[in-house]
């Protein structure tokens, strides 16, 4: 294998309101914010390897997942040691149950504020 070119410093997410977006993802992940451009429309939040980044969108249109006219770009798998009470806590800071749950005894698909689906998984690389 040949050297990387880089490292993977960031994962961002468009929205329309990166403020509730990021005050989300900062409770569920126990993030912290360490940028933010002027208009806070861009906001970077840090603690779990790489950022997280919410950017501000003026003509976003949430996902319909698994089908529709607007398909995800990317979800996020987060790593939980109890599905019931993982839920409950994200549900309580905003997320909704997704309809569709293909195995929701591995993944349990949520959505985020701004419609980002996004798993909670006892599933782990180890």
């Amino acid at each position: 294998m040949s050297e990387p070119v880089g490292t993977l410093a960031s994962i961002s997410i468009d929205c329309l309101d990166t403020d509730e977006l990021a005050r989300f993802y900062s409770q569920l992940l126990g993030l912290q914010e360490v940028f933010a451009t002027p208009d806070r429309g861009v906001i970077a939040l840090a603690g779990a390897g790489p950022m997280l980044t919410v950017m501000r969108v003026a003509s976003f249109v949430p996902p319909s997942w698994p089908e529709g006219p607007q398909r995800q770009q990317l979800h996020l798998d987060i790593a939980v040691n109890d599905l019931e009470s993982a839920s409950a806590a994200a549900l309580a800071l905003g997320a909704s149950k997704a309809d569709h749950q293909a195995s929701p005894e591995q993944w349990l698909v949520l959505l985020d504020p701004a419609g980002h689906p996004f798993c909670l998984s006892v599933v782990r690389p180890d």
